[in-house]
């Protein structure tokens, strides 16, 4: 049975680029909210949604740490993907042509020497799909967008410059939600582990409660706080580790956060994916 995929943005959007490489042969469902994306799986209109998690360069997606705990979806798979911005134009049209160029404002600070040295106009947009969208149908050669190979297929542009990112490590990180649970079998460093949790009002909570992991030689890989309902004193973490629930030093780790803890839960039991 082909599973249908959903994710954030326009077609051509970096997440649809993940999406299409996770599961090339799969259909795909655009929402225009990470609430949309998430709710499109716990309605049955997706299967799965795949949405970013964090950026290399700019960190957590704070808006997805706060809806994965209470969306009652699970974490199957997670996948890394190194993020090309290309020069987009009209076909037929080259640099020479090209007078401003527009994307979104991430996107734009990340070709910031590009834009410099070729004496570019920027102009802000509301996303990189749908900026090679707009440039599609403006039809001027001498307006590009910044955006991704994906999005040059979709809206009939061509590629004029390729890679032109300051930071050649710029990498996000998806992560692949379902509904139903699909825990992968222990496999020591090759399984990841997702989880939230409040610690207790004591002193030396917090600390007490990672000294589990440390003594039992579990790899925190990921540790985050965010406030919840607006206050400045509810904390809740979330985490990554390495290793399987079933894993004996793993038990014995969330065994300790117990003691400590009034609110744990597992989001997701997955492959860990090579970045």
């Amino acid at each position: 049975m082909t599973k249908t995929i959903a994710f954030q943005g326009e077609l051509g959007a970096f997440s649809h680029a993940a999406a299409k490489a996770l599961f090339p042969d799969s259909p795909t469902l655009a929402c225009v909210t990470f609430e949309q994306t998430i709710a499109a799986v716990q309605d049955g209109d997706a299967d799965l949604a795949v949405v970013p998690v964090e950026n290399s360069l700019y960190g957590r997606i704070s808006d997805i740490h706060h809806i994965l705990p209470q969306s009652g979806l699970f974490i199957v798979g997670e996948y890394f993907l190194p993020i090309r911005m290309n020069l987009l134009g009209l076909p037929g049209a080259t640099m020479a042509d090209i007078k401003s160029v527009q994307s979104l404002s991430v996107a734009l600070g990340q070709c910031r020497k590009f834009i410099r040295q070729n004496n570019l106009k920027s102009i802000n947009s509301v996303d990189t799909a749908g900026s090679a969208r707009e440039v599609a149908e403006l039809g001027d050669k001498s307006r590009a967008a910044i955006a991704s190979t994906v999005a040059a297929d979709i809206y009939g542009l061509e590629v004029i410059a390729e890679n032109i990112e300051d930071a050649s490590h710029n990498t996000t990180r998806f992560l692949v939600m379902s509904g139903e649970k699909a825990e992968t079998s222990p496999d020591g460093d090759n399984v990841k582990t997702t989880f939230v949790f409040r610690v207790r009002n004591v002193p030396a909570a917090l600390y007490k409660a990672m000294g589990g992991f440390a003594t039992n030689s579990v790899n925190m890989l990921k540790l985050e706080s965010y406030m919840i309902d607006g206050s400045f004193t509810a904390t809740q973490f979330y985490a990554d580790i390495g290793g399987h629930p079933d894993d004996k030093n793993v038990q014995l780790a969330f065994e300790e956060l117990g003691f400590f803890t009034d609110y744990f839960k597992v989001l997701g039991v997955y492959p860990a994916a090579k970045k």
